[in-house]
């Protein structure tokens, strides 16, 4: 069956009664989605995977009120439970253990199968990749050890680099909080555990939430929940989402929350599973407070979708960079630098950037902003997004990037060799459908066809930018990997 997306406008649909009603992936309870196809006054409702935007990896799809046949049902719960882990928690926990005690010479473990072996397992590996001599310091440190994913529709593992670490964790700590709800960050739960190993007299806890049942062979219980965080869906069940509550109240800590989601995944499922979190939180507290403290890690042009969800969020000059992403680095230029930035409800004015980078504090804001992000008088705010220095446009009353021109016929500001008037599909040029549901989706552009070679200075939809020659350079795939 072809993608669904191909065919329409999805929206998530949230029905709290209906969840509890809906069928199971592998990855959990599946969510309610509308599609509205063109020329049909009603939408048709289906569920699909929380976490997999990509059918390739759950092909999960089951129309509202299907009736599924008793065999198809069996063959969904043989699909989920091969799924499964290998071994439960607890098994990883006595098996880490029965690793941890094992002289040096005989820890190994097995990149093929990202397993630590236990010397009883070696003759079944023997053919695969093996390290040895695994040290105390890599056990403290997965992340190394562990290859990350890969899928920007899923479950992308983009490790922070450590200088954004020890930037977040000296913050919060200065902030007060001694307890750390990390949902998908498996680089900071590490810091924060080794900080806490060195610093015994005030340490910071930190439990990890995260889709990487992996991390189960190096925490404990009350260290690590394999965990969905689109549909809020614990794969261990009651017991797991025990040690999640039990964190969130033991010994009064001040608590906040820290997500850095998989770009690609939907922002609306997002922020409906941070919410519950902080619904959660708050009628566990006896504070007043009506949000939980939260920072969530996401690229600037998502804002106006993070702020749909949290309006009292603010984002952050901040720029997040990652050891294991081509592009996302600090310190780059131009299209090279991170877009990510911090998204939080904490008060911004007690974020202190580091000066040594760059960034200063606009008094009028109140915020630390990027040099380059000047205040603007008119619209009464640093306006930039992406650190640069923007341009106020008195026709569109509100600042620009310096490289667009305010285009009289299409009544806004854009790129100076757009196509004027264009707003339906950007791949056949007519007008009643997007690019997602065009019929000749995969064929070269309108220009190319005309042409018969890439026409200099169209736009293209993907990339937001200016088509050039056509060139691929050495990063090329990395950049079409993350096109969303």
């Amino acid at each position: 069956m072809a993608d669904i997306e191909d065919f329409g406008n999805i929206e998530v649909i949230f029905q709290d009664e209906e969840d509890k009603k809906a069928p199971r992936c592998p990855h959990g309870p599946t969510v309610l989605f509308e599609i509205k196809c063109k020329g049909e006054k009603n939408g048709r409702r289906f569920y699909a995977c929380s976490a997999c935007r990509d059918r390739k990896e759950c092909s999960f799809f089951q129309w509202e009120n299907e009736k599924v046949s008793e065999a198809r049902l069996l063959a969904r719960e043989q699909q989920n439970l091969s799924k499964l882990p290998p071994f439960s928690h607890a098994q990883y926990c006595a098996r880490f253990r029965e690793y941890a005690s094992l002289p040096l010479d005989q820890r190994r473990f097995c990149v093929d199968c990202q397993i630590l072996l236990l010397p009883g397992e070696w003759s079944s590996h023997s053919s695969h990749h093996i390290l040895s001599d695994i040290t105390v310091s890599q056990l403290r440190r997965p992340s190394l050890l562990l290859c990350p994913l890969e899928n920007n529709k899923s479950n992308a593992q983009y490790l922070f680099a450590d200088r954004s670490c020890h930037f977040l964790l000296n913050v919060l700590f200065g902030l007060g909080f001694r307890k750390v709800l990390c949902l998908g960050t498996p680089r900071f739960h590490e810091l924060i555990k080794m900080q806490s190993i060195d610093n015994k007299s005030d340490p910071i806890k930190s439990l990890l939430l995260d889709i990487d049942f992996r991390y189960s062979q190096f925490y404990g219980q009350d260290e690590f929940c394999h965990y969905n965080m689109f549909n809020h869906h614990f794969f261990n069940g009651e017991e797991a989402a025990k040690d999640f509550l039990d964190f969130l109240t033991e010994d009064g800590s001040k608590v906040v929350m820290v997500a850095d989601p998989p770009f690609g995944g939907l922002v609306k499922l997002l922020g409906h599973t941070f919410s519950k979190i902080s619904e959660i939180w708050r009628k566990l507290q006896e504070s007043s407070a009506s949000e939980m403290p939260m920072v969530w890690i996401f690229p600037y042009f998502f804002e106006p979708r993070i702020l749909n969800c949290f309006p009292s969020f603010t984002m952050l000059d901040y720029q997040v960079d990652y050891d294991n992403h081509p592009l996302y680095k600090h310190g780059k230029s131009g299209r090279k630098q991170s877009p990510v930035r911090l998204f939080t409800n904490l008060c911004p004015k007690d974020i202190v950037l580091p000066k040594e980078e760059g960034y200063r504090f606009c008094s009028i804001c109140e915020r630390y902003v990027s040099g380059e992000n000047k205040h603007c008088s008119i619209c009464n705010a640093c306006t930039s997004k992406n650190g640069k220095e923007w341009k106020h446009c008195p026709e569109c009353g509100k600042c620009v990037k310096p490289s667009w021109l305010h285009c009289s016929l299409c009544g806004h500001c854009t790129l100076p060799n757009h196509q004027c008037g264009q707003m339906g599909c950007y791949n056949c040029g007519d007008q009643g459908h997007k690019r997602r549901a065009c019929p000749s989706k995969g064929k070269k552009n309108l220009q190319q066809q005309k042409s018969g070679k890439g026409a200099k200075g169209t736009f293209s939809r993907d990339t937001n930018k200016t088509t050039g020659k056509n060139k691929r350079g050495k990063n090329a795939h990395g950049k079409k990997k993350m096109v969303r």
